[in-house]
């Protein structure tokens, strides 16, 4: 059994702790029985002949500690495939390389500032067209596909203001336009708590940076599919391309999915306690939390998740003073960018990981001067609460 879920969501994936632990980590294939996977820093490997090797040439091409991670997170995200890469960037990088120029991509309007960046002042400088679609309403998403439309970028929650998208709402749309592919960010929510490719995706993409790591000690980004041909044409970017993670942060993405389902399971208890509590502080004006049915896309979330992460926002009362004088009285927490970890930590969007949106579009997304997000941690939740509340309280004296 998979085990019992959280109350309104999805049951658990079944088999996602075994498969953690143990695939693709099979101890037969080393000599010496490890029953941890070794990091394996060589860069080249003998071959019996010219052109006969073991399955490993140049450690671009293939390293047998990537395989095991990336042979883990395809069995964590249901798939056939997975593809590790040096980054989040380098992965979405590798995917737009699929495409060609005057291809158009359709990108969610609230996405990742760095996503933002790289189509506005990357992608949109090198042939290809990007628009940004409030991808929450199908119905938009389906007047803006075109016959160059390529690409539809989606990603769900939304960074930073947590907006939830119906995955297969919007794959069934883009799928009755042959040759369109449709990716998802699955970041923010995990391959615990969120399955896109079940659910209609063509690709599963991640900075791994944040929870599938989950120590934030790992630069890293990683890409599943189910489909070959995907699979044998990313492939081969990856190595023309050359954006391949280190062998150490192959072994240490490894080592940290091994505690992914118990990270996830206490990220979600201690995230709705934080947002149950922020909901009802008189300094705060708004939170933003899928798992909270007030949330706008509260019972699209159940659809398709198992649970939510750690990740919330929320508007505090006052003006920009008051956020930066929270910001900057917080003891747990953190005052830093990033997610995912199991330290605690805070940011403002604006001035932080968002500075490179543009103002108007900024305003237009929500992400004003008063906008805080939290990305809540695995520390005791009494704790959380109690830094919380003083933060709020010195934040108008």
């Amino acid at each position: 059994m998979a085990g019992k879920g959280t109350e309104g969501f999805l049951s658990p994936f079944k088999h996602f702790a075994t498969n953690a632990i143990h695939a693709g980590q099979e101890p037969e294939q080393w000599r010496c029985g490890a029953v941890v996977p070794p990091i394996s820093l060589s860069t080249t490997f003998k071959q019996r002949a010219p052109g006969e090797h073991t399955g490993y040439e140049y450690t671009r091409s293939g390293n047998p500690t990537r395989d095991c991670l990336e042979k883990a997170v395809a069995a964590l995200d249901g798939a056939k495939y997975c593809l590790a890469y040096s980054s989040g960037l380098a992965a979405l990088l590798n995917i737009c390389h699929l495409l060609k120029t005057g291809d158009t991509v359709i990108c969610m309007d609230d996405v990742y500032g760095g996503t933002n960046r790289y189509f506005q002042k990357v992608a949109s400088e090198n042939n290809l067209k990007v628009i940004f679609v409030d991808c929450t309403k199908p119905k938009c998403l389906e007047a803006a596909i075109t016959p160059e439309t390529k690409l539809v970028w989606l990603e769900t929650p939304t960074n930073p203001t947590l907006k939830v998208i119906d995955i297969k709402a919007c794959a069934d749309i883009v799928h009755r336009h042959p040759g369109v592919l449709v990716a998802v960010d699955n970041s923010f929510m995990s391959a615990y708590f969120q399955r896109p490719l079940s659910l209609g995706a063509d690709i599963c993409m991640y900075s791994a940076t944040k929870y599938m790591n989950g120590h934030s000690d790992v630069l890293m980004g990683l890409v599943s599919v189910n489909r070959d041909d995907l699979y044998e044409r990313l492939k081969f970017l990856q190595n023309s391309l050359g954006a391949v993670p280190s062998p150490f942060d192959c072994y240490m993405c490894n080592r940290g999915l091994k505690t992914l389902h118990v990270r996830m399971k206490l990220h979600f208890k201690n995230g709705l306690a934080v947002a149950n509590f922020l909901k009802n502080h008189p300094k705060v004006e708004k939170v933003l939390y899928p798992g909270l049915p007030c949330h706008p896309q509260y019972e699209v979330t159940k659809k398709q998740c198992t649970g939510c992460p750690g990740m919330i926002t929320f508007y505090i009362k006052g003006n920009l003073k008051n956020a930066s004088a929270f910001l900057k009285n917080l003891k747990v927490f953190t005052l830093a960018e990033s997610l995912g970890g199991f330290e605690s930590l805070a940011e403002h969007p604006a001035i932080m990981t968002h500075a490179s949106v543009p103002e108007k579009e900024r305003e237009a997304l929500g992400i004003t001067d008063t906008l805080i997000r939290l990305s809540v941690g695995l520390e005791d939740e009494e704790d959380l609460l109690a830094d919380l509340d003083q933060a709020l309280q010195a934040a108008f004296q």
